[in-house]
């Protein structure tokens, strides 16, 4: 009985690092504006915190 071809496991495996590679670009963003909107927000509220304890 005669066998298929042999696999490619090599491209498969970089393929698969490189989709790795990319899944965790994308987490490392994501983390990162969200840090970014948090300190924004806080800035923010900081900020309206000294304006409304000015006006009183």
């Amino acid at each position: 009985m005669a066998k298929g071809p042999e696999k490619n496991t090599k491209n498969k495996a970089l393929h698969t690092k490189l989709l790795n590679r990319k899944k965790a670009k994308l987490q490392e963003e994501k983390k990162e504006k969200a840090l970014r909107l948090k300190t924004l927000v806080a800035k923010i509220n900081q900020k309206k915190n000294s304006n409304e304890s000015d006006i009183s």
